[in-house]
């Protein structure tokens, strides 16, 4: 999962990024299962994917449209 909190005025590029190029580079990658896309009022971007092996780091994009450096995480599913 990574999360990105854009500037005001650059969230809709990031999300158009995302969508363009970060996750079809996610989804070219062996072990790649599925990637979803997702979107805040308060201009926050999210990917989670899912994966068959080590997951793959999403891409960084430009910094300008940060407006802190983008946070992931890695968790595994639980058995219940």
């Amino acid at each position: 999962m990574v999360e990105m909190a854009a500037h005001p005025g650059a969230h809709q590029e990031l999300v158009d990024w995302a969508c363009a190029v970060a996750v079809p580079e996610l989804e070219r990658q062996l072990g790649h299962v599925s990637s979803e896309v997702f979107t805040s009022a308060d201009n926050r971007l999210v990917v989670i994917s899912r994966w068959r092996s080590e997951p793959v780091a999403l891409a960084d994009p430009p910094n300008h449209w940060l407006r802190r450096e983008a946070h992931s995480w890695d968790f595994s599913p639980v058995d219940r």
